[in-house]
């Protein structure tokens, strides 16, 4: 029996564990549909490309696992590599599957031909074509095998139209790739419990890099031993809850200029960690744990730099510090983490009207339960949210990650109410980052999938209009601006449910009646346009 290419793809993501495809139709790749209906693969069509990457990026997060985007060749290609660039930042594991012109007219001008794998090749792990159908299970293990292991991140496989279509005898499908954890070396354990037995004042930042190796409980039991106070970064945020009183949001800062020892835990020293230099203490020992070899040493030089996994050096360090404890500094820590509390709770409590964006991101601090899947997409307003809101759950809160891509939200929100039907999905959004891909909520519709977005409105493109009304003046705060626009009545005429907002004692009750409905939902909420610049000025800097 002959079977076509298309078949072949759809039976290498079966074997994989892959569960759902991402896409918008076309006529180079409609075949894998045909193969994803024979072989139990759900297909949530989107209304843009790049919504249906973002919605494969969650996909992989939210699994461990791969998850998959399928475009068309030429415009489907480039409208979604924007979302492959975000999950490269993001260390997202996603595939996405791009057609192309036949071979056989390679180069000679067909529908939608252009060259596509060089566009990829500095944005994804690996990016490459598959010449013949006979290989297609081959190279989607090759592809599985290369996004998931070390690094994890993205690959884009091209598939040209004839490779697909073409009828084979049925090849061997691979197994399913699992990847082994990388042990610490004992030399590399040993300069660690060097640095850690004479410290004072060591702190650890857990990063992506703890979600992803499942470590959330040997944090637990690493800072529950010694007192080392925490900070959460990326997808490592819930891996140790936020109202644990060893997990801290506030004193990042403070930490850093005193600690004498940090413990980095899978996460670059990029901008939000001032890439190691500015605001930390100089004579402060870095400990470096890093599944990707090339982050280690960047932009600061570390005392003990390994790739490993990050569960079992956090093991390691358990047994090896037992006796340790850090009272004193995880005292003053505490310290520190209650007066900035308390000076943000006086924002917090505000009952302006139009809305602050601190009593905004109290009021769904209340709502927010163990069950509910939260995702930020936005400027300021995720910014400060961030500051109020306590994640507990490791998976449980999801943002774009460093590339920092707004218009992640309603395909993020897609795809985990689609992988977690029972939970509560909210999605909080800027006005502006809704306008990006809010027409997804006809996606969100159309597959009965009952999200929550929740929109803080300032009419405007705040986060950079603070910044550029102060650095100009008010008159030079260009596209910046944008109109009051009712986006609660945009999703009601897709079909899902609305509510509109300006007293902030209203949103709780809005957030209730909107997930009772059982509809795709939007609560459009006024926010002060000057809210943020006038309660934390310093926020607008804050990415």
């Amino acid at each position: 029996m002959y079977i076509l290419g298309g078949e072949l793809v759809a039976r290498a993501l079966a074997a994989q564990g892959v569960s759902t495809i991402y896409t918008l139709c076309g006529g180079h790749v409609m075949n894998i549909y045909d193969g994803c209906a024979n072989n139990g693969i759900k297909v949530i069509d989107f209304r843009h490309e790049q919504a249906a990457a973002h919605a494969a990026d969650a996909h992989a997060r939210l699994t461990r696992n791969i998850g998959v985007a399928v475009v068309t060749a030429g415009p489907g290609v480039t409208d979604a590599l924007t979302g492959v660039a975000n999950a490269y930042e993001a260390r997202s594991p996603m595939i996405l599957i791009g057609g192309a012109a036949p071979l056989k007219t390679k180069g000679m001008g067909a529908l939608q031909e252009i060259p596509q794998i060089g566009m990829f090749q500095d944005i994804t792990k690996a990016s490459f074509t598959i010449m013949s159908t006979e290989e297609i299970p081959a190279k989607m293990h090759e592809a599985f095998q290369i996004a998931l292991s070390g690094r994890p991140g993205p690959v884009f496989i091209e598939i040209p139209f004839d490779v697909l279509f073409n009828a084979i005898e049925p090849p061997e499908i691979f197994p399913k790739v699992s990847i082994q954890p990388a042990p610490p070396e004992v030399s590399d354990v040993a300069r660690m419990f060097e640095i850690l037995r004479t410290a004072q004042k060591p702190i650890i930042i857990a990063g992506t890099q703890v979600y992803w190796d499942g470590a959330h409980s040997a944090l637990q039991e690493l800072t529950d031993q010694t007192g080392i106070p925490v900070f959460t970064n990326g997808a490592g945020r819930g891996t140790l809850p936020m109202n644990h009183p060893n997990c801290f949001k506030s004193a990042r800062s403070a930490a850093l200029r005193e600690a004498d020892a940090v413990i980095l835990l899978g996460t670059p020293l990029d901008f939000r960690l001032k890439y190691g230099q500015e605001g930390w203490n100089p004579n402060a020992k870095l400990i470096q744990i890093e599944s990707d070899p090339k982050e280690l040493n960047r932009n600061r030089q570390a005392d003990v730099a390994l790739s490993a996994d990050s569960r079992l050096v956090l093991e390691a360090l358990s047994e090896g510090l037992q006796g340790f404890r850090f009272d004193e500094w995880l005292k003053r820590i505490q310290d520190i983490e209650t007066k900035k509390e308390n000076e943000q709770q006086q924002w917090e409590i505000l009952d302006d009207s139009p809305v602050n964006h601190f009593r905004f991101g109290a009021e769904l601090n209340q709502f927010i339960d163990e069950n509910t899947i939260v995702i930020g997409d936005g400027g300021d307003i995720v910014t400060a949210c961030a500051r109020v809101i306590d994640i507990t759950l490791p998976g449980q809160w999801l943002d774009p990650g460093p590339l920092g891509c707004l218009g992640v939200g309603a395909p993020f929100a897609i795809a985990a109410k689609h992988l977690y039907p029972e939970k509560k999905v909210l999605l909080i959004n800027g006005d502006g980052a809704f306008g990006l891909n809010g027409f997804e909520f006809d996606t969100a519709v159309r597959f009965n999938l009952p999200i929550v977005s929740i929109v803080g409105n300032d009419a405007g493109w705040g986060n950079i209009r603070v910044i550029q009304k102060s650095m100009l003046g008010p008159e030079r705060a260009f596209a910046t601006s944008l109109a009051p626009t009712r986006y609660d009545k945009i999703v009601e005429a897709m079909g899902g449910h609305g509510e509109y907002v300006e007293n902030p004692a209203d949103i709780r009750p809005a957030l209730e009646r909107a997930f009772a409905s059982g509809k795709p939902s939007c609560v459009n909420v006024t926010l002060d346009p000057e809210g943020l610049a006038k309660t934390a000025p310093n926020m607008a800097y804050i990415m």
